[in-house]
């Protein structure tokens, strides 16, 4: 309990400017085991969306990016809103918005803690009905969920594989299809 103190008094430090934040640390971010509550699939639908919107392809949302993402959404910000909604999630202070803060947004989302307005409007932006956000899920049933979901992703991997094989079937007669026509020609 006194790592979770230690970390939450570093923050306090780092966010009143007395201490500077760390370099990152050359461990890899992996969404899926820092952000259980969401499905792979939920989590491949915000990397779509995060990609669409990082037009400078450099890893960050920033502030221009994140205004120009807003007025797609058509929820255009003024600028103080904007820098509002970068602070509430900028958890490093860089002014940028990362893959990992982006999905803080959501993750927040659905448990209700957001408070700049702009970011409940990004998180609503995503049809929970098309990617199957449960929302905010009690103690017990987050805890069942994370049981189960190891067999969860395996589910969801053999699916994406299955699809692939089925796409790869498709392209290969249609190929097939399209030398009989081009032999018709010969």
């Amino acid at each position: 309990m006194s790592e979770l103190a230690d970390k939450l008094a570093r923050r306090a430090r780092i966010n009143e400017g007395g201490e500077k934040p760390a370099m990152a640390s050359s461990s890899r971010f992996n969404p899926y085991v820092e952000f259980p509550d969401m499905t792979r699939k939920e989590i491949k639908e915000y990397e779509k969306m995060f990609k669409k919107y990082d037009t400078s392809r450099d890893g960050f949302i920033d502030l221009m990016e994140l205004k120009y993402m807003m007025e797609k959404l058509e929820h255009p910000q003024t600028h103080v809103a904007l820098k509002a909604m970068i602070s509430e999630v900028d958890e490093d202070n860089d002014g940028q918005i990362s893959f990992r803060e982006f999905l803080l947004i959501f993750h927040k989302a659905a448990r209700g803690e957001l408070q700049a307005e702009g970011l409940s409007q990004i998180a609503d932006s995503v049809d929970v009905s098309e990617v199957g956000a449960k929302g905010a899920a009690s103690f017990f049933e987050s805890l069942a969920a994370k049981q189960a979901q190891a067999n969860k992703f395996e589910e969801e991997i053999k699916a994406e594989q299955e699809e692939k094989k089925r796409e790869a079937e498709l392209a290969r007669k249609r190929k097939e299809e399209f030398k009989k026509k081009f032999s018709n020609f010969q």
